[in-house]
């Protein structure tokens, strides 16, 4: 199990490269058994979240949320977890990154069989990420459910009023096919 929290901003030490913050985890568990293999997974694990071996060299202050959150998400999955934790992952960010990192999350759980447990208050972007929700208050789980039933079909009165206060694009969709 990993996580990939809410600010990329405090999430990493300001004094390591980026390498090394990935490799982190990797030497703590002892995954490896020589540092060139070490830098082998580092290097594939920053392609893969599309950043590229040379960011590696780098500080974090040297990149933009974005990328920062790609190097948390890199950092995360150097165990090769099962369970992925992702903390309001988006938030922090510009809405043009938040839709890329979405994406990136998407892919990587596919190409990954990755399990992750999306903790959000977006409601949108749950019902694009997820394949299960679970609606909780002040610590309490009121109702799991596949997605699309709970948000057809709300059964708990709190699920019924966040859904309600979600907002609803399909008459913008149909004002620009009629356009």
């Amino acid at each position: 199990m990993q996580m990939v929290f809410q600010n990329p901003y405090t999430s990493m030490n300001p004094r390591m490269k980026i390498f090394d913050i990935i490799a982190e985890p990797i030497r703590f568990h002892k995954l490896t058994n020589s540092e060139a293999e070490t830098r082998q997974i580092v290097n594939d694990l920053l392609d893969h979240v599309g950043l590229g071996r040379m960011a590696g060299v780098k500080y974090p202050h040297e990149f933009s949320g974005g990328q920062r959150q790609r190097i948390s998400i890199a950092r995360a999955l150097a165990t090769r977890p099962r369970l992925l934790i992702c903390d309001e992952p988006t938030s922090a960010l510009d809405v043009s990154v938040q839709a890329q990192i979405l994406n990136l999350l998407k892919d990587l759980q596919d190409e990954l069989n990755l399990t992750m447990l999306f903790i959000s208050h977006d409601l949108p972007v749950i019902r694009q990420m997820c394949d299960r929700v679970g609606v909780m208050q002040m610590g309490t789980l009121l109702e799991v459910a596949p997605t699309e039933q709970l948000f057809q079909n709300p059964q708990h009165e709190y699920s019924k009023q966040l859904i309600s206060l979600m907002p609803e694009f399909t008459g913008l969709r149909e004002e620009v096919k009629t356009a």
